[in-house]
């Protein structure tokens, strides 16, 4: 990359956006990313409530105002009536990359069974990637290192490299 990574992490969840409980799957996003990134990117920071428009007006400001090279949200990706990140996701983005979504699911499986009620997904809005992951810290642990690969190559191929 030539420029300094910029990232975005959006936790997606009515309870913590109303300031019910706190966000800790966001932190948990931005602690395995510095691992991987260290101190270099600039990390954005989002909570906002499970509005699918709210949503992709945000995932929107992040790709193209902000010029976020990866977006990471975390949460809304079930199956309750609320869970609509999936959906705004795919509003917003112009190539899906269900491959994401597949891959967090097999790693899950193995250890949670109800993982494959996960809709997550990831794709690609001009130069940004976005990925969902789950809204447990502990699922965004498990599911994140693995992708980091495939995160990385895809940053080199948006960027022309």
């Amino acid at each position: 990359m030539t420029s300094p990574l910029r990232i975005a992490r959006v936790t997606l969840s009515d309870r913590a956006a109303a300031g019910e409980y706190a966000d800790l799957s966001g932190p948990e996003i931005e602690r395995v990313l510095r691992d991987s990134f260290g101190d270099e990117p600039t990390i954005i920071a989002r909570l906002i409530p499970d509005e699918r428009e709210q949503i992709a007006a945000t995932l929107r400001e992040l790709c193209d105002i902000e010029h976020c090279d990866l977006v990471v949200t975390t949460g809304g990706t079930g199956p309750a009536p609320r869970d609509v990140t999936p959906e705004a996701t795919r509003d917003v983005i112009e190539r899906e990359l269900p491959g994401f979504g597949e891959a967090m699911r097999a790693v899950s499986f193995a250890k949670v069974p109800t993982a494959i009620l996960s809709r997550a997904t990831a794709g690609t809005r001009g130069r940004s990637l976005i990925v969902n992951l789950p809204g447990r810290p502990k699922a965004i642990g498990e599911c994140l290192p693995p992708l980091l690969p495939a995160i990385r190559e895809c940053l080199r191929h948006l960027n022309g490299q």
